[in-house]
């Protein structure tokens, strides 16, 4: 075996080289099979809501989704899927490994996971699910984190996220002051040329630094969008907000021995320094 001269493997340096230039990868998930049985748990629950029999598709009976549920019952069908998936002690562990090759060569593998996986549904032309441009570190959220954003059907064009790429989102950070009345609409406008929408085919996965600018449109396409997403951050990485911490908003996953017997270590009393 060669010498090394490097501390990463070539997949992890080209991997870490993408993300810094970027913002973002997407890579296939580590378990096809695995995100299929997932998504054949969320067509349940949705068929149980509707009260409907089960489709042998389940990804175009989600990508139609508006055909049968109207706008108005949207609320109630998603926050009823996201009690019920978040109450499966599988979900968690199974969301992780879908992405877990990926994150660990980006974030590392003693982690801490948000301890809830969001939903989300936009149907077409449906205004009612927009999340506007923003940074989550802006709500008190650590800088040190990644979101995995895993769609449940093919997503592109404007059924995708837009993402502000890394160096035009440094750029435009220290204007922001600049913004006055306005707001994240000026802001929008001010960057609107340089977004770009991040096309993610089931089966894949986004991995993301929320630092960037990001955000949806209204859904133009003719098929509805469903994705999930949770955050991921080094176990021991600085945390900012006393609200999204570790304990409460983020939970150790992969706490290795040693960390294990080093937190619990206590130092003998009686001794001076």
């Amino acid at each position: 075996m060669p010498l090394s001269t490097s501390f990463y493997t070539e997949d992890e340096a080209a991997v870490a080289a993408e993300f810094l230039e970027r913002g973002y990868v997407i890579r296939p998930v580590d378990d096809r099979a695995a995100l299929d049985e997932l998504r054949g748990e969320v067509v349940a629950i949705v068929c149980e809501q509707l009260g409907r029999k089960v489709p042998n598709d389940h990804g175009a009976f989600l990508d139609n989704i508006h055909e049968e549920l109207p706008v108005s019952d949207l609320n109630r069908v998603r926050l009823a899927l996201y009690h019920a998936m978040n109450a499966k002690e599988w979900f968690r562990p199974t969301y992780f490994r879908l992405g877990r090759s990926h994150l660990e060569r980006l974030v590392g593998n003693e982690l801490a996971m948000q301890n809830r996986i969001n939903f989300s549904i936009q149907l077409p032309e449906d205004d009612s699910s927009l999340l506007d441009i923003h940074a989550d570190v802006y709500g008190g959220e650590t800088p040190f984190q990644v979101v995995q954003w895993l769609p449940l059907v093919d997503v592109f064009d404007s059924k995708a996220m837009f993402f502000l790429p890394r160096a035009k989102t440094e750029a435009i950070v220290p204007r922001l002051v600049e913004l006055g009345d306005g707001g994240m609409d000026q802001l929008y406008k001010l960057v609107e040329p340089d977004l770009i929408w991040l096309p993610v085919p089931y089966g894949s996965t986004l991995i993301f630094s929320p630092n960037n600018l990001h955000g949806n449109i209204v859904n133009h396409t003719v098929t509805s969008r469903w994705s999930m997403n949770c955050r991921f951050t080094g176990l021991f990485t600085p945390y900012t907000s006393a609200e999204k911490k570790i304990g409460s908003y983020y939970l150790p996953i992969t706490t290795r021995a040693v960390s294990r017997v080093g937190m619990s270590y206590r130092y003998p009393s009686g001794f001076s320094e």
